[in-house]
């Protein structure tokens, strides 16, 4: 949609790596954990948690997890293992969890959805030493023009992306090397 003008902008992770043509303003970044439920094997393995042990369980985890160059894809690969059973995939992190309650599998999800209070019968497994962190960017067409609004959002999104921020980003005068 940003492509084609139809959105001001989109507010994505690893997709927006496909597209060079957009500008991108890179926010935060996170990592992954395992979400299992009460009683898994994976609870009580007593040391750090590593690719072998997730690959041995049906996975349930993002959609765009094994497309083409995600962290996740090359975590496997640097492991040597075969890519996982992907049992489910979902857009949604409450989904990926409803499914791992339900006991179709283990989840590999964004550690800070996980929510101790609202995730009850639910374990957080860290796998942060597993992959490699992504980055939650906005993406703009080269040629946006940003009314007050969109850079009032996007402050509020990430603060540190401020009005002068934004436009050193989107702006900068390209610096062309023609040397040979």
């Amino acid at each position: 949609m940003v492509m084609e003008g139809d959105a001001d902008f989109a507010i994505a992770t690893e997709e927006i790596d496909d597209y060079p043509e957009l500008s991108k303003l890179p926010c935060y970044q996170w990592n992954r954990s395992v979400v299992v439920p009460d009683g898994h094997p994976l609870l009580d393995l007593g040391r750090p948690l590593r690719i072998a042990d997730i690959a041995q369980y049906p996975l349930v985890t993002y959609e765009f997890a094994f497309t083409g160059q995600s962290q996740i894809a090359r975590g496997f690969i640097r492991a040597g293992s075969p890519p996982p059973h992907v049992a489910l995939s979902a857009v949604d992190t409450d989904v990926i969890k409803t499914y791992v309650r339900l006991g179709l599998g283990v989840g590999l999800i964004a550690s800070m959805v996980f929510v101790p209070e609202e995730d009850s019968g639910l374990h957080l497994i860290d796998a942060e030493h597993l992959f490699e962190p992504s980055t939650t960017q906005i993406a703009l067409r080269q040629d946006s023009y940003l009314r007050g609004f969109a850079y009032d959002f996007i402050q509020l999104f990430e603060p540190t992306l401020t009005r002068e921020r934004i436009s050193q980003i989107l702006y900068a005068p390209i610096n062309e090397d023609f040397s040979i």
